[in-house]
């Protein structure tokens, strides 16, 4: 596992932009909500403790992390004033196809919505082969990818600002 060495929620806070004038939006599937909340109250807390403002934050529930991209392109349509939107779910291995077409139409549909607008959205989906995993990476021993995330978005907003002629 390629977090194993690392604690998803360590960052340098002298590295990473002020986000008291960024708005954030998260997306946040309810597939796995002991999982994905850990994930959002992660990027969540990370945005507050770089200078974020907690009512520039707009959070939109979705039914699993297929419906994700849905979601977060609404998102991305209907708050044109946000900077960033982080997409938070988890896919955990099953005993079918079923995970693999998941996690690929997930992961493709976010590159895409990178592609076709002007708000980055941050992909935040945990594909873990096992629960202990997803747990271990959403607060747990590995820390938190949510965390992780948060620094992502408030430094693809602040390059999405800087890039603004």
């Amino acid at each position: 596992m390629a977090t194993i060495n690392k604690n998803l929620s360590e960052y340098d806070k002298a590295t990473i932009p002020n986000a008291k004038d960024f708005r954030f939006g998260i997306v946040v599937s309810e597939w796995n909500d002991d999982v994905t909340e850990g994930l959002f109250q992660g990027a969540f807390d990370a945005i507050l403790d770089c200078g974020g403002i907690k009512e520039n934050i707009v959070r939109w529930n979705v039914p699993g992390s297929f419906e994700l991209i849905y979601g977060c392109k609404k998102m991305q349509q209907s708050y044109d004033m946000l900077d960033a939107v982080i997409a938070i779910g988890s896919v955990i291995q099953g005993e079918t196809k079923h995970f693999d077409f998941v996690c690929d139409g997930v992961t493709q549909g976010i590159k895409d919505l990178n592609i076709q607008s002007d708000i980055p959205v941050i992909f935040c989906v945990l594909t873990d082969n096992h629960k202990q995993q997803s747990l271990d990476r959403s607060g747990g021993i590995h820390g938190n990818k949510g965390t992780e995330a948060a620094i992502a978005a408030i430094k693809m907003a602040q390059l999405r600002k800087d890039a603004k002629f």
